[in-house]
């Protein structure tokens, strides 16, 4: 059987670039206002949109260096040389004080705005994490724990913004909030299914439809170990978000600039070009890894079965729920899951991967987007006794491709749309 990893790895990289912020930011940016242009990015694309966003206002349009400040706050490894725009690079998916540091100096330069400034916003994945600012009466501990008891959880991104949201002063719309006397321009990369605004970033200008009731009833619903000033927290009407009619969304505008789907148009059309009939499955899957994984297995069987020679895609963005020690992330469990119940067959090949180059891991730059499976890897399992099934029960994904040999490294790719999954199946 023809190698099929670099397609498979074309076709991954299709994907990202799609997003990436120099080829989808510029076409969006705003005219010079007649005051300044402050810029706060967050998340894993915040340096490549804060470099972009310089090169159109002081290359491309002639904008005064001094009339052009701002402040971008990245994933560690993320970062990007800029000129005008400070950068930060702080923890994800765990806050630390570099994230607090850089979101308390962003909420301070939008409270100082005026009104014939342009506060530019440019948001994407990771966000969430790397702006921390905990309501009064929670430390940054505390918000770290209850943090790591989300991540293990299994909550679906938008449960855990829900109940990051109400316990911060920058989430919810409350950025807007901050810099509500200047014009509000957010331009954003979608990380999430369904690209709900309020969710990307946890939404720090646009209105939260979520309450402190929902917040308060998925810390029951998950059963949440959390010390007591988080349950404080969550019952103080004043740490509510901003509403739908806030005057704090009065000059407030929002556009997203990139969207999962758009990405995964991009992988299918490499995949058609290379001759498979395309199963697409849509770009805002949710789920267990190794549940999905399992559905994702019977269609390949099947679609093997009947002779067909198919392309397998989605993405979406699935969870892990943690019961072990180990290391890895939904898209490493998703392959690892695959390849147990793959290990029998030929003519099979999937990669799973995370758009922004790190899936799940300890924050690290170095950290692996996925995993790559194929008749190399079932082979590998056998001659070293590598038993998949261990590994899943420790969540230790990595562990188990590192030993393979079949961890994707991409490095950070400076933007965020979420999982690509791609199973190649041929006749055999």
């Amino acid at each position: 059987m023809t190698d099929k990893r670099p397609l498979l790895r074309t076709i991954f990289d299709a994907a990202v670039a799609a997003a990436h912020p120099d080829v989808v930011l510029s076409a969006h940016l705003r005219p010079v206002p007649k005051g300044r242009v402050i810029c706060l990015a967050a998340g894993k694309g915040a340096g490549a949109m804060a470099a972009a966003a310089e090169r159109y206002y002081l290359d491309q349009l002639g904008l005064a260096p001094e009339r052009l400040q701002g402040i971008a706050t990245t994933r560690h490894g993320h970062g990007v040389p800029t000129r005008r725009i400070k950068m930060i690079e702080a923890g994800h998916p765990v806050p630390d004080e570099a994230g607090l540091k850089g979101a308390e100096q962003s909420l301070q330069m939008a409270a100082d705005a005026r009104a014939d400034d342009l506060l530019l916003v440019l948001l994407s994945g990771g966000g969430s994490a790397n702006w921390i600012a905990p309501v009064e009466g929670v430390s940054f501990a505390q918000k770290q724990q209850v943090t790591r008891a989300l991540l293990r959880s299994g909550a679906p991104i938008g449960e855990v913004n829900t109940v990051r949201k109400h316990l911060s002063r920058i989430k919810g719309g409350r950025l807007a909030r901050a810099g509500q006397r200047a014009e509000i321009v957010t331009l954003a990369i979608s990380d999430v299914p369904h690209d709900d605004p309020s969710a990307i970033a946890s939404g720090p200008t646009v209105p939260d439809p979520t309450t402190l009731a929902d917040a308060r009833a998925l810390v029951a619903r998950y059963d949440l170990k959390v010390d007591d000033a988080i349950g404080r927290a969550l019952n103080d009407p004043n740490n509510e978000s901003c509403k739908p009619g806030d005057p704090a969304f009065a000059r407030a505008q929002y556009e997203l600039i990139a969207r999962p789907k758009a990405s995964l148009d991009a992988a299918i059309k490499v995949a058609a070009t290379a001759g498979y009939a395309i199963i697409d499955l849509g770009a805002d899957l949710e789920g267990e890894a190794r549940e999905v994984a399992a559905d994702h297995a019977r269609l390949a069987l099947k679609a093997q079965a009947e002779g067909k020679r198919v392309a397998i895609i989605s993405g979406g963005e699935l969870t892990v729920t943690v019961r072990g020690n180990g290391r890895g992330g939904p898209n490493q469990e998703y392959a690892l899951a695959l390849a147990d119940l793959l290990k029998n067959t030929s003519g099979i090949a999937a990669l799973a991967g995370d758009t922004d180059g790190a899936d799940g891991g300890a924050g690290s730059a170095s950290d692996p987007a996925g995993a790559i499976i194929d008749q190399a890897t079932f082979a590998k399992m056998k001659s070293l006794g590598l038993d998949p099934k261990a590994y899943l029960d420790n969540n230790d994904a990595t562990a188990f491709f590192t030993a393979t040999g079949d961890r994707l490294q991409t490095g950070p790719t400076l933007t965020n749309v979420n999982d690509v999954r791609v199973i190649l199946v041929d006749a055999v």
